[in-house]
């Protein structure tokens, strides 16, 4: 048996044992690939920018950048202010189709008004503008927003630059829940432990996470509510408790027991009450994700023989076969406009990220490593985070939903799984 098949079987167990990231370090972000056509835009340096401790632009550049669908024309040092329409023919002249003008205004508490406008040069018309407040320490938040305003007027979805990842980092013996922007920095710790912690789950108003701690030595299922650290345990019946999942509206979760003999999905209340089960399968089901409409619940089985992707009514009923190509499909992920299915396929003895169109049928192979696991697709679904392997240790990678778009962040001298990309900010 493989390595990845052993993996699979562990992980129907509820007993794998995967890895996580030291304290507080930082993610770095390579860009492995990128879209043939970008976006060329201007981002200047903001006006009053110099008197904030750490710059805003330079984070709107960074993530606009980082997307792969964007080029930076640079202009020099200059501010554009917000106040005064730019010279659009120029930045035309200069090969940008969008240029941003930005000014902080500083207030009598101490806090500035951001105000920024964003311009096709192409039709030189103003694509919208919008104004906000911030702390000067608010720097990197502020840019992330930004750059969401950015990426949605010249994209049409949303942006995903202010959301956040989870992700579990082993060091030694030492287990980390860690939690990050979505470009990696400001790295937090959630939960520190010296036993395995796995399946971290956001709510859909992103302010809990569901996850697996083997700090009892058994795996148990808990609600973890970020803002205070306060937990709750919802899952600790007899046997395993695994694989969480939040159901769309946040009421519910299904997850995956053995308190009935094997694997199997069931449901509760997210406050652990009303447990019912959802299947009852001869072999063993797990890793349930639900449909972003509610009505289905994707899952992991092998009881047609080998491991395929099935669903069922999110109510319980029958079960209906999704994959059909390979003999090895696992851990089932729904975009969020529920068009596309990301999973984990063996592919000529790889195991790569593919995602199936649930109209067509047609699956597509998107990474070209070997030991990929746990897709997570961002909140906008252009994106798809998931783990790797390189040099023997964990990363975790991003690739987009159409393959162009690649990145690996890491962490030196710590092993990286288990990500898990958090809701749209409201």
């Amino acid at each position: 048996m493989n390595r990845m098949l052993a993996i699979f079987r562990l992980l129907l167990a509820g007993v794998i044992a995967c890895a996580a990231f030291g304290a507080h370090a930082q993610l770095s972000i390579e860009i492995t690939g990128s879209g043939a056509s970008r976006f060329p835009v201007v981002i200047p340096v903001f006006e009053n920018e110099g008197s904030l401790p750490r710059g805003v632009s330079d984070v709107v550049r960074a993530d606009l950048e980082r997307s792969g669908l964007f080029s930076l024309v640079d202009i020099g040092p200059l501010p554009l202010p917000e106040s005064r329409v730019p010279d659009l023919a120029d930045m035309r002249a200069r090969g940008a189709d969008a240029v941003l003008s930005a000014s902080l205004l500083p207030q009598s508490d101490g806090r500035y008004e951001v105000r920024f406008r964003l311009f096709d040069t192409q039709k030189q018309v103003e694509l919208g503008a919008m104004s906000m407040r911030m702390a000067p320490a608010q720097n990197r938040l502020t840019g992330h927003r930004i750059a969401d305003f950015v990426y949605e007027k010249l994209t049409g979805l949303p942006g995903y630059f202010s959301t956040r990842i989870a992700y579990v980092v082993k060091s030694g013996a030492r287990y980390e829940l860690q939690i990050a922007d979505a470009d990696g920095m400001n790295a937090q710790a959630a939960l520190v432990s010296r036993e395995p912690i796995i399946s971290p789950s956001w709510s859909p108003d992103g302010q809990r996470l569901a996850y697996v701690s083997f700090e009892a030595k058994k795996p148990i299922v808990y609600i973890h509510t970020l803002a205070t650290g306060q937990r709750q345990v919802v899952a600790n019946f007899k046997g395993s408790n695994s694989a969480p999942t939040w159901s769309p509206d946040g009421t519910q979760l299904a997850v995956v027991l053995t308190k009935d003999g094997q694997s199997q999905l069931y449901a509760l209340n997210a406050d652990g009450s009303g447990v019912r089960r959802l299947a009852s399968s001869a072999g063993i089901d797990t890793e349930p994700a639900w449909s972003p409409d509610g009505q289905w619940i994707y899952f992991t089985s092998d009881r047609g023989g080998s491991p395929q992707i099935y669903r069922i009514p999110a109510t319980g009923g029958s079960a209906q076969r999704v994959t059909f190509d390979g003999n090895y499909n696992v851990t089932p992920r729904p975009s969020p406009d529920g068009k596309l299915l990301a999973f984990i396929t063996r592919n000529n003895g790889k195991f790569q990220v593919a995602v199936n169109d649930l109209n067509s049928r047609q699956t597509t192979i998107l990474t070209d490593s070997a030991r990929d696991e746990s897709p997570s697709f961002a909140p906008n679904g252009r994106m798809i985070l998931y783990a790797t392997e390189t040099g023997g240790r964990g990363v975790l990678a991003a690739v987009s939903s159409d393959g162009r778009v690649k990145q690996r962040l890491s962490v030196q001298a710590a092993d990286v799984r288990e990500p898990a990309w958090g809701p749209l900010q409201k």
